[in-house]
């Protein structure tokens, strides 16, 4: 703002020019007329009445000045005598002005200092137009609390606290949910699992045994027989080694010497005897009485067992009697226990040993458990298998060669490796015929016996048991049959005598066969009636006292 402009100068509005310069270096105006004597002492009082207020002359410049006054003057002049303090710059001295053509104003009284003031830069800056201060100047006013910024980070902090917290436990219910999820899947299916492979007590999934059977029907089954001839102390032993295809099972089926099979002119022969004799047809006459449909004979003399034993390296098997060493027969003796680990000579002895007294049965099933430990042992590659049958040097069946049975060796022992075999006994009555459990158990589920789909172009077989107690009227029935041209199945005696006669047959196409068989045997038709056969046949005649001979 130009001095000339303010309003408070009361010779503003004339014409005025630059005469000089004050003590402050301010510029000083005047007219151009001569001064008046009141306006020459003008200066000399001004200067006067501030050397007095100050305490030095106004040209001793060469001295040290005091700080400014900060309530000295209007803010224009207290702005300026500020900025020549921070300056401290040396201003050359002026010649006194001219006095003015009027009084200059009293200067005013300096403001009381406070005792509190604000710093002297800010308030030269703030300071209005008039001198006042304005609201907005008060900076601290709009400064932010420290104690405010404190506790605005201690809840951000909190609140962020909180949604960690939060968060966690999200992730862990999430984790929580998900470990049940995958928990109940894996109990499901692994109770699928067993579901579907039939391992639930009390249910039958399709991928059981007795599910695949029923899903699959007939069921494909390899078997072979195998005698042991004992060539020390004489006798046999024979055994069916079966594999079930359908339900990758395998099973020992033990048979007594004293099973009767027909002989090809219908008369009956044990077992045992048949197989002394040399053997010939002995798999066709175990066919009939079983309805199996047998691949191969396997003779296993126990020299030959012996070396199979040892080419294997040993078997271990759970004796059930402790075998006393025969130095005749130079037979070492063997421990009763678990897993007792024989060598060939042993696991000979072992198969063959039956004590004074013991029934057939108790050797049988040694002989059994000592097949399933060398089946165990068998290689699962079935050329290695059949490196091991060559080795052993046994003369086999023309119908069954080393690579045969090699591959069916190798089969069952997988079985028998994984637990998936079993050991069977086949129970006989004392004639030498089947009983009606070991049909049921053995027979049709393990064997799968079934003459029509073994021997489907063949002559049907007629089962004959006999409920009268007459020895005589069972033979006159068997050999009409046998005249007759059906192939005859000993069924033995029945366990009760009864009145009347019964035929039964099982498959519905038998129907007609049946009653054929009763008007040979001169029996009424209405003794036919479809049922489960008690002997293992196609047709099966029960003769009561009713049956009267031709």
């Amino acid at each position: 703002m130009n001095d000339r402009q303010q309003p408070y100068d009361p010779y503003a509005a004339q014409e005025q020019q630059l005469i000089g310069y004050d003590a402050y270096g301010r510029p000083v105006y005047g007219q151009v007329p001569a001064q008046s004597a009141a306006q020459a002492q003008a200066p000399q009082q001004y200067e006067q009445t501030y050397e007095q207020q100050y305490g030095y002359d106004y040209q001793g410049y060469d001295q040290q000045q005091p700080a400014a006054d900060p309530g000295y003057g209007y803010g224009y002049e207290a702005q300026q005598a500020q900025q020549g303090q921070q300056a401290q710059q040396w201003i050359p001295q002026q010649m006194a002005p001219e006095p003015q053509a009027a009084e200059p104003a009293p200067a005013p009284e300096p403001a009381p200092r406070q005792a509190a003031q604000v710093p002297e830069p800010r308030r030269a800056a703030d300071a209005g137009p008039d001198g006042d201060y304005r609201t907005e100047q008060f900076a601290f006013i709009d400064q932010p609390d420290e104690e405010s910024e404190d506790v605005i980070d201690w809840l951000a902090f909190t609140e962020s606290r909180t949604e960690r917290r939060e968060e966690a436990r999200r992730r862990g219910r999430n984790r929580v949910v998900a470990l049940i999820v995958v928990l109940a899947l894996f109990v499901v299916g692994g109770l699928g699992y067993l579901w579907y492979a039939g391992k639930l007590p009390f249910l039958d999934g399709p991928g059981s045994k007795k599910g695949a059977a029923a899903a699959g029907g007939a069921q494909k089954r390899d078997m072979i027989v195998v005698h042991l001839h004992n060539t020390k102390k004489g006798g046999t032993s024979t055994a069916l080694l079966v594999d079930n295809v359908t339900t990758k099972q395998g099973a020992t089926v033990l048979l007594p010497n004293t099973l009767t099979v027909p002989r090809q002119d219908g008369t009956g022969l044990a077992l045992g005897k048949a197989v002394e004799e040399g053997g010939i047809g002995t798999s066709e006459s175990l066919d009939t009485v079983l309805g199996t449909d047998i691949g191969g004979t396997w003779r296993l003399d126990t020299p030959f067992l012996e070396r199979l034993v040892e080419l294997v390296g040993g078997i271990d098997v759970d004796t059930d009697a402790a075998v006393p060493a025969d130095d005749k027969a130079k037979t070492p003796a063997v421990a009763q226990g678990k897993k007792q680990h024989l060598s060939g000579a042993m696991a000979v002895a072992y198969a063959t040993y039956r004590a004074q007294g013991e029934p057939e049965a108790k050797q049988l099933q040694r002989t059994g458990g000592v097949l399933y430990a060398v089946l165990r042992k068998i290689p699962g590659d079935p050329k290695a298998a059949a490196v091991t049958v060559e080795s052993m040097g046994q003369i086999l069946d023309p119908a069954l060669n080393a690579q045969t049975l090699g591959a069916m060796l190798s089969r069952i022992g997988e079985h028998a490796k994984v637990g998936d075999y079993r050991t069977e006994l086949l129970a006989v009555k004392a004639d030498g015929s089947l009983t009606d459990e070991a049909n049921k158990t053995v027979v049709k589920e393990i064997l799968g016996g079934n003459f029509t789909a073994a021997q489907s172009a063949a002559s049907p077989r007629v089962g004959l048991r006999d409920a009268t107690g007459d020895d005589k009227t069972q033979v006159t029935a068997k050999a009409a049959l046998l005249n007759g041209g059906y192939t005859f199945v000993d069924g033995g005696k029945a366990d009760k005598t009864q009145a009347a006669s019964q035929i039964t047959y099982q498959d519905d196409a038998q129907r007609e066969r049946a009653v054929e068989v009763a008007k040979t045997l001169g029996l009424a038709e209405t003794a036919v009636k479809k049922g489960e056969n008690a002997v293992n046949a196609d047709v099966v005649v029960t003769l009561g006292k009713d049956y009267k001979p031709s």
